[in-house]
């Protein structure tokens, strides 16, 4: 499992001109899923994201994790496993199949609602998505549930 973290003061996702989820200071998680991940990669990813201390305490150092006030907008991406060794076109192959990566979806979805104190919101798994977001910092943050040695 992939995630591209990217701390915002604002982003929202709209399907078809219509919103479908919106935050205000948080995180936006662009969301990558591999063929072989399990329930593991989905408590080791949530649990990276509601510890990273990545928002500033009131000496302005990033030492704070997500509280209530912050959200969570997450967007299925399943482009995060795109691979480029043969050319330009980039394969997808190792990205998890659209019925199994549902699935995973809907259950890191389920996790993420039940342990994260704050807003959560999400885009529609398998739509065309419009992502709109504001950088606050910025900080982009990379995670691979395949490279726990970070």
């Amino acid at each position: 499992m992939r995630a591209l973290l990217r701390r915002v003061s604002k982003a929202s996702v709209e399907v078809e001109n219509r919103p479908v989820g919106s935050i205000e200071v948080g995180i936006l998680v662009y969301l990558g899923i591999h063929e072989a991940d399990s329930s593991n990669d989905i408590e080791w990813l949530i649990n990276k994201i509601l510890g990273i201390r990545i928002f500033e305490d009131d000496n302005g150092k990033m030492n704070l994790s997500l509280g209530k006030d912050n959200g969570v907008l997450v967007v299925s991406q399943f482009t995060l496993f795109g691979n480029l060794k043969k050319g330009f076109r980039p394969s997808f192959h190792r990205a998890a199949k659209p019925k199994e990566a549902r699935k995973v979806y809907d259950d890191f979805i389920a996790s993420f609602l039940k342990t994260c104190p704050g807003k959560v919101e999400s885009g529609e798994f398998g739509k065309e998505m419009s992502v709109s977001a504001t950088d606050y910092g910025p900080v982009t943050i990379w995670l691979d549930s395949q490279s726990k040695d970070y």
